[in-house]
């Protein structure tokens, strides 16, 4: 909850638009004034050598490149699986589609195949019936993407067996496998799984460090270490070669430090948050992480209702809210929340 600055006898904003609005706590900020850092362009900034190892680690992987944005974490892993002209499976609400400008077509020449699914979340089955083979005549499947936990899925989680029944399918097809884990934090908190599980069904793996997790800036590509020298080129192609990152990096490590078992929290603060929902009678979906999606007439006209009332959450479609519970939020504010909606619903 943030104070409404200049303004005598306003109620504080609560921001439920995402958890991308947190701001750097102040040990956070410590860390980052400590930091030691060097030009990352040159490959001599110590902080995101230590941030990249510590996520390669987490997740059973060899190698790590530090990037400052999930749309590019994405982007370059998926680029190392496929070549202009392939051909990628994902959900057609994915991130990667939905969220992304179409920056798979645009500078991948990557042609994707996707089938609407609930929650946002391919079955085994789907996985087998959208594989193409490679013939004269075909453009065949290279790779599957899976968005964990999924964004416009409200929060979705797909789980251990689930995603390794789709790792059998794709190894059989002798496909790649690349999870969008912008929130897998979530995912593994929500399910206790190991995030090096995560890491031993997939190709690659993006994730996010100024989501749940509370850093500023910046995102995590995982991939093979003899693509890594690639990924460089490309991050610096697209214009996010960076120099002292290790301000950012340290934000990161501190994140991954402190902040992955308190998302719990937020997961039971978007329970709360659903359940006063549904008590004033409207069409909130049980969460399974940190957001709750509402079914309302006019999501874009609650939504500035809200804002007025000092309370922000997105509109999702034209009768989707989408509200995002973070480290900034407390189960006051989510009471006042749904306090404030139930009124202007």
């Amino acid at each position: 909850m943030t104070e409404l600055s200049g303004i005598a006898g306003r109620q504080p904003v609560v921001d439920l638009r995402s958890d991308t609005v947190t701001k750097p706590t102040p040990a956070m900020r410590a860390a980052i004034l400590d930091a030691e850092v060097g030009d990352d362009v040159y490959g001599e900034d110590p902080t995101v050598a230590a941030l990249e190892a510590k996520v390669a680690d987490l997740f059973g992987f060899e190698a790590a490149l530090f990037v400052p944005t999930g749309v590019m974490a994405n982007h370059i892993a998926l680029r190392t699986l496929l070549r202009p002209g392939s051909e990628l499976i994902a959900d057609a609400d994915a991130h990667i589609l939905a969220h992304e400008d179409a920056g798979l077509a645009w500078h991948g020449g990557i042609q994707t195949r996707t089938t609407l699914t609930p929650e946002g979340l391919l079955s085994p089955d789907d996985v087998s019936r959208l594989i193409r083979p490679h013939s004269p005549h075909t453009l065949g499947t290279t790779a599957v993407e899976l968005e964990n936990t999924h964004n416009r899925g409200g929060g979705s989680v797909y789980s251990i067996e689930h995603l390794r029944a789709i790792r059998e399918i794709a190894d059989a097809h002798r496909i790649s496998v690349h999870i969008d884990g912008a929130r897998i934090w979530n995912a593994h908190v929500a399910t206790g799984t190991p995030l090096r599980e995560y890491g031993a069904v997939a190709d690659t793996i993006s994730v996010c460090l100024s989501k749940g997790l509370g850093a500023p800036v910046g995102s995590v590509a995982l991939l093979a270490p003899e693509r890594r020298a690639e990924a460089v080129l490309m991050r610096h192609r697209l214009g996010g070669g960076w120099r002292q990152a290790g301000i950012l990096a340290a934000a990161g490590i501190y994140a991954l430090d402190h902040h992955i078992a308190r998302l719990a929290e937020d997961h039971a603060n978007a329970r709360l948050l659903a359940a006063s929902l549904q008590s004033a009678g409207l069409s909130a979906r049980a969460p399974q992480t940190n957001i709750v999606l509402v079914d309302v007439p006019d999501a874009p006209a609650v939504a500035a209702r809200a804002a007025e009332q000092n309370v922000r959450v997105s509109a999702f479609g034209p009768a989707l809210l989408r509200l995002v519970t973070h480290l900034d939020v407390t189960e006051k504010d989510c009471l006042l929340a749904a306090e404030v909606l139930a009124r202007v619903a």
